[in-house]
């Protein structure tokens, strides 16, 4: 089942969509003990933000998201960058066990779900994951920031303002980065079988364009929602007039948290 992030939203999601700090991409190799010959799944894959460093570090990835044109954007990416390691399949987290095939008798080094875990139905998927690990891999659930329009800022109070207005609607999903989201992710992971869950959070600071913040606001409308191409510069200026007087940067303080577990 898609989730609407297709077209116009995927090209966005791929241009504007911070990458991961070289920190928590160590972490997680930290962690799991990746090595060369190490297999990860990244499940809701995206445009590749995580998949494509983790790549480097290992024999392959597997990158699965139910979006054709984030996959496609992704495969962009990968050649880009000159990865040939990272193989893209159409799927949701309810397609799981049918990875067991692509692996052959070979076992996951982890599954990274990052800034997605909200779509999926994660009880049920940490149950199906458990018996798919090597000893001492496990899952690792990624959160890559507070959404823009709901940190602790004058700007981001302003932009929540002017975008619940617009849409009609009250914006208050987390996207699993509040403390107790994560806090309820370890317990699920615990449930689960998992053993050492943890969770740590690496902070740095950030500083947006207004283009930036304008794309980052495009890459997470659903695409029946997104203004057309034709609306988009009265949209923009509509944001604009209702952000402060004068601002034309944002800062930002990002903090990026992992929850992890691993199979005994």
């Amino acid at each position: 089942m898609t989730r609407g992030f297709s077209g116009d939203v995927a090209g966005y999601y791929a241009k504007y969509r911070r990458g991961y700090p070289p920190e928590a991409i160590d972490a997680l190799q930290t962690a799991f003990g990746l090595h060369a010959d190490d297999v990860v799944l990244d499940l809701g894959c995206g445009t590749g933000q995580l998949a494509l460093p983790l790549a480097r570090r290992v024999r392959a990835v597997i990158g699965m998201d139910p979006e054709p044109d984030m996959l496609r954007l992704a495969g962009e990416a990968a050649a880009r960058q000159g990865i040939g390691n990272a193989m893209w399949v159409l799927g949701a987290d309810s397609d799981v066990p049918a990875v067991k095939a692509l692996l052959g008798q070979r076992s996951l080094a982890m599954t990274v779900i990052g800034n997605a875990l909200h779509w999926m139905q994660h009880d049920e998927l940490f149950r199906v994951l458990v018996p798919m690990f090597r000893s001492g891999g496990g899952i690792a659930v990624v959160a890559n920031g507070t959404p823009l329009w709901l940190q602790e800022s004058t700007w981001s109070r302003a932009l929540r303002a002017c975008l619940e207005r617009h849409f009609g609607t009250n914006l208050e999903a987390s996207c699993g980065t509040r403390p107790q989201d994560r806090d309820r992710y370890g317990q699920a992971l615990g449930a689960a079988g998992f053993e050492r869950v943890q969770d740590i959070v690496i902070e740095y600071g950030d500083e947006l364009s207004f283009d930036q913040l304008m794309g980052g606001i495009y890459s997470a409308i659903p695409a029946g929602k997104l203004p057309g191409p034709r609306d988009r510069p009265a949209f923009a200026e509509y944001v604009r007039r209702s952000l402060p007087v004068g601002q034309s940067s944002f800062a930002e303080l990002v903090k990026v948290s992992v929850v992890m577990g691993r199979a005994g």
